[in-house]
C-alpha cells in the first residue's frame, strides 16, 4: 500500500492529473476470437473502447455485480467492500494505470478520513470493487495509447475486433453477455 502526501497543491490526489480518462464498464462479454471473457470499457467523453481480458472467474465476480445477483455469502470483493466500511475507508476511484507486456495494472484510491492511499490491484479486481463501490474508473492516457499502437500492430484479427467493438450499440452488449 502506498501512502501519497495529502492533498497539499503539487501532491498525489484522487481528482486526477488530467492524464487519465474516465471511463464506464461497457459491458463483459466473450471475445469471439479468443473465447475468453472481457470487460469492454467506453470513454465517457469520447469513443475510445478498451477490451480488457480477464480469466473466467474474476468474470464472474463482474458479471454478478451487473447483473445485481445477490449471492447467499459475501463474495470475495463484497468481503473488501465491507472490510473498507468497517474501517471507514471510502473507494474513491480506481485507475488502470500501466500497460505492460500485454498485462494491465490498476490502482484503487483509498480516502479515510482524509488520508489518501492507494493499492496496487489486477484491473479485474478493481473493477469489480468499482462496481461495488460505486465510484468512478479511469484509464490512464498512456495505457489507451498504447493499446491502441499495440492493437494496430497486431493482425487482421485485432483490427477487426478493435472496429467490432467500436461499432457496438447498447442492444449489442445485451446479446453478448455472459
Amino acid at each position: 500500500m502506498t501512502r501519497p502526501a495529502q492533498h497539499a497543491k503539487g501532491t498525489a490526489s484522487p481528482e486526477g492529473t488530467g492524464d487519465e480518462v474516465e471511463v464506464r464498464i461497457r459491458g463483459l462479454m466473450m471475445d469471439p476470437v479468443t473465447n475468453m471473457p472481457m470487460i469492454v470499457l467506453k470513454e465517457m467523453a469520447g469513443e475510445a473502447v478498451l477490451p480488457i481480458w480477464v480469466g473466467i472467474f474474476e468474470a464472474n465476480a463482474i458479471a454478478l455485480e451487473i447483473e445485481k445477483s445477490a449471492t447467499p455469502r459475501p463474495m470475495t470483493h463484497d468481503l473488501l467492500r465491507n472490510t473498507l466500511r468497517a474501517f471507514d475507508a471510502i473507494v474513491s476511484r480506481v485507475v488502470i494505470s500501466d500497460l505492460k507486456d500485454d498485462t494491465f495494472f490498476a490502482v484503487i484510491w483509498l480516502d479515510r478520513a482524509g488520508d489518501v492511499m492507494t493499492m496496487d490491484a489486477r484491473p479485474s479486481d478493481a473493477l469489480a470493487l468499482a462496481m461495488r463501490a460505486d465510484c468512478p474508473i479511469f484509464v490512464s492516457r498512456a495505457v489507451l495509447d498504447t493499446a491502441r499502437m499495440n492493437q494496430k500492430g497486431r493482425d487482421v484479427n485485432s483490427d477487426e475486433l478493435r472496429r467490432w467493438l467500436e461499432g457496438l450499440g447498447d442492444d449489442d452488449m445485451g446479446r453478448y453477455k455472459m
